[in-house]
């Protein structure tokens, strides 16, 4: 078990691209050696950022930071990689470390056991990851993380809401300032908008119109104030499409 606000870091033993193969046969050699040389920062290990976690660590990646400081609870099973019903109470970071380890055993791999706070969101950025990838579901955490990513200048990309839809043929990648149909998307605009930021965020989001019947009221735990139903596939597939980004991106660089 993590401390909480601890970090462990996972070094790996050796060099075997072996399981890569079909990796390289589409995208080749050179690509896949991009990949293994790069750091991608992954923040929140919920529906969003596990299967973005899991999904860039089978792209080979070679070095990842994974940030949370939640436990798995029952409402997770419908929708987290992390959550099954023999794990409750356990921390989600320790769950994926596991599971990304057992993926590629060769992973150098940073867990963060932590909630998003200006302090760790400081120190986190000073490793300077290739890419970020933000899969945080509260509003004031992921604003504090997006203005410090922002003025940073480490290339990143936000998950928007994936609560209330169920189209995933409809999901978007563009600028933070063209998202529409989407309440936390607003929300998080008009938070930017109050640190001067109003453009420069990529963000994947979907248009789909959202069902507001599925809005309930929460206890207000995590800065969570309201939560909107979910179905299963949807934030897995704005996890694809985050990590897609990221690799992409990464395969274009040197």
């Amino acid at each position: 078990m993590f401390n909480e606000s601890s970090e462990i870091v996972f070094l790996p033993p050796m060099n075997d691209l072996s399981w890569l193969s079909r990796t390289s046969l589409l995208i080749g050699d050179e690509a896949l050696q991009t990949l293994t040389r790069k750091h991608v920062m992954v923040v929140g290990m919920g529906g969003v950022g596990s299967f973005a976690a899991e999904f860039i660590a089978r792209a080979g990646v070679g070095e990842m930071t994974i940030i949370d400081g939640d436990v798995v609870d029952p409402t997770n099973r419908n929708r987290q990689l992390p959550a099954l019903s023999t794990n409750h109470g356990q921390p989600k970071v320790q769950i994926m470390a596991e599971r990304l380890l057992a993926i590629n055993p060769e992973l150098t791999l940073h867990v963060v056991q932590e909630f998003v706070n200006p302090e760790m969101v400081q120190t986190q950025l000073e490793k300077r990851p290739d890419f970020l990838i933000d899969a945080i579901d509260s509003i004031t955490p992921k604003i504090t993380f997006i203005r410090m990513a922002f003025n940073s200048k480490i290339p990143l990309v936000s998950s928007m809401g994936a609560g209330a839809k169920v189209d995933p043929t409809q999901l978007r990648v563009v600028d933070i300032s063209k998202t529409y149909n989407c309440p936390f998307a607003q929300q998080i605009r008009k938070n930017l908008r109050n640190h001067g930021i109003y453009k420069g965020i990529k963000t994947v989001f979907s248009p789909e119109l959202p069902i507001k019947e599925s809005l309930m009221l929460t206890d207000g735990k995590n800065y969570k104030k309201s939560a909107y139903g979910t179905i299963s596939y949807m934030p897995a597939t704005f996890g694809a499409v985050t990590a897609s980004v990221a690799i992409r991106a990464l395969m274009k660089s040197s």
